[in-house]
């Protein structure tokens, strides 16, 4: 399990428009992990001001990821990079992908909130959903931290997280299931809630790409398609 720096460069300024890039990255992650707080600050505290805000703040997301695409292509086309500097660039342009679309989940369920404010702070599934979320939450930052300090180690255990996500997302939709069937009145509003529950694991799918992104940074291997497992085995056998 590794961790790697950027490496120095013969160039000044090069090595400033790379570590400017990966600030921006940052930046924007800060940005979804706030949205995401406001959007969970609803379920802990019964405040509707963040959702709205963050129904109508994704734009803010959006041109970041435009901005940094932008400063990406113009490394390519300027810099040719090449080994280490290039996968910076690849990795960063999947990881704004992420996170942009990150953000669009957490606008989705910012208007669900808004839509069914009532139902959803006054039911019983209304706890799990929380918990889901704050999980979900947890990833994302773990999933920033790991591009921070590029380490691949702790990128795989993002990664490997998404797995309970993925568990207790299910079990909260089976809740919700039975929640319609005894009570067909709700069958509506339960619907929105279940498409808010989607749209936390979505999120957290994205945080466990940003992670993967992140092993792939820094040890050189596209591991999206290969068993975790076997990406563990391997980081501490130091392949």
């Amino acid at each position: 399990m590794s961790t790697t720096r950027l490496p120095n460069h013969i160039s000044q300024q090069f090595d400033n428009e790379l570590q400017d890039i990966r600030s921006k990255v940052l930046a924007m992650g800060g940005l979804v992990e706030q949205h995401l707080e406001k959007v969970l600050s609803f379920f802990s505290k019964g405040e509707l001001e963040g959702a709205e805000y963050v129904a109508v703040s994704d734009y803010l997301i959006n041109a970041l990821e435009v901005e940094i695409d932008l400063d990406c292509s113009d490394v390519l086309v300027r810099r040719q990079p090449a080994a280490s500097d290039l996968r910076l660039v690849l990795a960063v342009s999947k990881t704004i992908t992420d996170l942009e679309r990150m953000g669009d989940e957490i606008e989705k369920i910012a208007r669900l909130i808004i839509h069914e404010q009532t139902v959803l702070s006054g039911d019983p599934y209304y706890h799990s959903v929380s918990t889901l979320g704050k999980h979900v939450a947890l990833m994302v930052r773990n999933s920033l931290d790991t591009f921070a300090r590029m380490d691949s180690g702790a990128a795989l255990q993002v990664a490997m997280a998404d797995r309970e996500i993925d568990i207790e997302t299910g079990a909260i939709l089976r809740e919700l299931m039975t929640y319609m069937m005894e009570d067909p009145r709700k069958i509506s509003p339960v619907l929105d809630v279940i498409l808010a529950v989607r749209a936390f694991e979505r999120v957290g799918d994205h945080a466990k790409n940003v992670a993967e992104n992140v092993i792939y940074l820094v040890e050189g291997r596209n591991v999206r398609h290969v068993s975790l497992e076997q990406i563990q085995k391997e980081l501490e056998q130091g392949k």
